[in-house]
């Protein structure tokens, strides 16, 4: 995706805001992933893992609704059924909340490799 340096900037907040959403219900293994020089589908994809389909939920409801809380509601979401994987889309920002034997199959992570790296820790 191709953006301007202020609204760069503001994916970039936004991906921050995200991923502090998710450590207030105890994810694990957060990184923020800067897709912006890949011609990714977003400038950025947020990754967190939680250990139980509960705490997954959780994760991605206390995402939802504190990114609600500041004005932005997800363009679309995929997962709340099966609670394995639960897909957040904000368009410029996507985060993805893994039950951490799903990252472990999937290896998102390692798919992007090549972008860069936040981990993102309390």
């Amino acid at each position: 995706m191709s953006t301007s340096p202020s609204t760069s900037s503001q994916a970039h907040g936004l991906a921050r805001e995200a991923a502090r959403l998710t450590l207030t219900k105890r994810a694990e293994d957060v990184v923020i992933l800067d897709l912006r020089s890949l011609q990714g589908v977003c400038d950025y994809f947020v990754i967190a893992t939680g250990h139980s389909e509960v705490q997954v939920r959780a994760i991605a409801d206390a995402v939802d609704e504190g990114m609600a809380a500041l004005g932005h509601k997800p363009w679309h979401t995929e997962g709340y059924e099966a609670r394995r994987w639960i897909l957040l889309d904000y368009v410029d920002v996507v985060v993805h909340v893994f039950h951490a034997k799903a990252r472990e199959y999937y290896l998102l992570d390692k798919l992007w490799g090549d972008a860069g790296r936040e981990l993102v820790t309390d």
